[in-house]
């Protein structure tokens, strides 16, 4: 048996030293409090902090128990930890911009909405109120 076979045999395992878990964990800890902060200025809404605080969570969760990862990969019927992480990390960054598209299609379609609205409005007023065509101009110019 080739050394290559025999490394492939063994069961992957996560060892982060100490200090890796404790940077890790920092980092996650900083993550969330920049969630928070974020939420606190009203850069971001809540409904979208949610993801990414749960986010903060599993990075949090990886940093306190590495060898959960091990426990996802063998769930996910994958070997190496790496691969496991980096299809977590796809699908969740896959998650986010089919979520965010559809966010931005749902606002383009108010917008659009509120816009034709706006000038009907605009068209009533001008209508209803036979206006001459200085004030016409005046609310053009308004506007």
């Amino acid at each position: 048996m080739s050394a290559l076979t025999v490394a492939a045999a063994q069961a992957p395992q996560v060892h982060l030293t100490a200090q890796t878990r404790i940077i890790a964990a920092v980092l996650a800890v900083a993550f969330m409090v920049l969630i928070l902060e974020l939420i606190r200025r009203d850069k971001l809404q809540e409904r979208y902090s949610v993801v990414w605080f749960v986010a903060g969570l599993g990075m949090l969760a990886g940093a306190a128990f590495p060898g959960l990862l091990e426990l996802v990969a063998d769930a996910m019927g994958v070997r190496d930890t790496n691969v496991a992480l980096f299809s977590i990390v796809l699908l969740l960054l896959l998650g986010l911009a089919l979520n965010f598209s559809v966010i931005m299609s749902r606002q383009a379609a108010q917008i659009t909405r509120l816009a034709q609205e706006r000038a009907l409005e605009k068209a009533r007023q001008q209508a209803g109120s036979g206006e001459n065509g200085s004030e016409a101009k005046r609310e053009r110019l308004e506007s």
